[in-house]
């Protein structure tokens, strides 16, 4: 491993690379599933210099905290203790076909999926646990204390919380602290800016936004449903419907003139816009290709001109993203 990439403080206690990886997708929802090559680009990440690694127990219902955990044995010590893994529970997919999901936060329910995720990811401890999603059903502060008493018993270091509103994550504060927030946003997803994110700046609290580049969409190279495998779930999704996605490209006529200007790509102008609203952010995006990596990668050192971030911030008065994040299914446990 080279530590090669910017470190970014994340929360109050954890150092990371500027730039984490999402390896949801090499093991379900962004088409065909090939583990070996999952392993080569894993080795290919940690080389690389990225030190968080981002899973989670529905992640193919298990199989990529198994593949995460499958390299971690591999690696020596040293590289070991470079790197923050992070997983989630919440979404209990174990009685449900297909995408289908319910949120259960209870206590005994957390406390069962943090002992299957360390022993599927083989590891002692896990550097940061978060709840996937927040069931309305349950109460935050019980979902708060069991996790601290997780952190108690040893098991895990830090506590984060997915798709949190503001009020949620004030109450959860109070019982126990929040070291890392996730949630989606980008250039095309931007609600958290309202809210949320002033809140986590003023707690100083750690912010992983997952799908930064759109799931793709702000790369420039999802064209239609042709560009997609017949398995991807991105076929259903309600923003990259025909109508949808041809109303959202006004957003990347926006960021093309800009590729030139830096002699970069569409992705990179997006992650960087993304690392430059907060010190504290570090995006998590994901890919199957070692070129897209490095591609990813260098979006960190790309510094955008104070009126170039002016007209990407000002973006959401003029373009109106058309289509839901996700179907009704996905969209459990947003609150």
């Amino acid at each position: 491993m080279t530590l090669s990439l910017p470190q970014r403080k994340l929360g109050q206690h954890l150092t990371v690379s500027a730039i984490g990886y999402g390896a949801m997708g090499l093991s379900e929802f962004y088409g065909e599933v090939d583990t070996a090559h999952a392993r080569t680009i894993l080795h290919k990440v940690i080389d690389s210099g990225v030190t968080l690694l981002d899973t989670a127990d529905m992640y193919g219902r298990g199989e990529n905290e198994k593949l995460i955990g499958s390299v971690l044995k591999t690696l020596p010590d040293s590289a070991r203790a470079q790197l923050t893994i992070a997983t989630k529970c919440g979404i209990d997919r174990s009685n449900t076909a297909g995408y289908n999901r319910n949120i259960n936060n209870r206590p005994e329910y957390i406390k069962q999926c943090c002992d299957d995720s360390l022993a599927r990811l083989g590891i002692e401890q896990i550097d940061l646990f978060y709840i996937h999603r927040i069931d309305p059903d349950a109460a935050i502060e019980d979902t708060m204390q069991a996790l601290a008493e997780l952190v108690e018993a040893g098991k895990i270091a830090h506590i984060g919380l997915c798709e949190v509103s503001a009020p949620v994550l004030q109450r959860a504060c109070a019982v126990y602290p929040v070291e890392v927030v996730q949630t989606e946003y980008s250039l095309w997803t931007r609600n958290i800016e309202d809210e949320l994110l002033p809140l986590l700046k003023k707690l100083n609290i750690g912010l992983v936004p997952y799908s930064p580049l759109g799931r793709g969409f702000l790369t420039g190279r999802i064209q239609g449903k042709e560009d997609l495998a017949e398995n991807d779930f991105r076929r259903t999704n309600p923003r990259f419907q025909d109508s949808n996605l041809e109303h959202n490209k006004r957003l990347l006529q926006a960021l093309k003139p800009m590729t030139a200007k830096y002699n970069c790509t569409m992705g990179q102008i997006a992650l960087a816009w993304l690392l430059a609203q907060w010190a504290h952010i570090v995006p998590i995006p994901g890919t199957k290709n070692e070129k897209y990596l490095h591609e990813n990668n260098q979006a960190s050192f790309l510094q955008l001109e104070a009126a170039d971030m002016q007209t990407l911030n000002d973006l959401k008065y003029h373009i109106d993203i058309q289509g839901e994040r996700y179907l009704p299914e996905g969209m459990k446990g947003i609150v």
